[in-house]
């Protein structure tokens, strides 16, 4: 007996193999972002910490995309995100439509947008324009009738006369 070996069941049991993922307390991947690193010919070298790095960044950004685009959907009272509402939560938020700027979404549709000079005026604006109608019609009725006379005052005194 050469003394090699150990026969099986002695000694150290195995401890359960933990992901690098769980590890870094990430959702994301870290050992495929790693192989993909490793065979997309990026660098000839790939440290320990670049997958962990890359992962977390892709993660958040994740994060942040689809909580603006549940935000979106609920607005519109949908409980599913649809391509529809990744571009609007990308294109209103400034900082995510300026890294994604030369992204094409399909189906997206593009951002409502009314030209300011097609807009009415601070003045004339619908609710302003029916009010001014209201109070206008209001004080035309009382001088159109009788030819210009008042209701109350000519009503009684003509009444009265006759």
């Amino acid at each position: 007996m050469s003394g090699r070996g150990k026969a099986s069941g002695t000694g150290k049991a195995r401890a359960k193999a933990k992901t690098r993922s769980s590890r870094a307390g990430l959702q994301f991947p870290v050992g495929r972002i790693h192989r993909l690193l490793r065979r997309g010919n990026f660098a000839e070298r790939v440290g320990a910490g670049a997958p962990v790095y890359l992962a977390a960044v892709l993660e958040y950004l994740s994060a942040e995309i689809l909580e603006l685009a549940g935000n979106a959907a609920r607005d519109n009272k949908k409980t599913r995100i649809i391509p529809r509402h990744l571009q609007l939560a990308i294109r209103n938020d400034e900082e995510l439509n300026k890294l994604l700027s030369g992204v094409t979404i399909a189906q997206g549709g593009v951002l409502p947008n009314i030209q300011q000079m097609l807009l009415p005026k601070k003045g004339e604006g619908v609710s302003t324009a029916i009010a001014q109608g209201e109070s206008s019609s209001g004080s035309k009725k009382p001088s159109t009738k009788s030819g210009g006379e008042k209701r109350t005052g000519t009503t009684s005194n003509s009444a009265k006369s006759s």
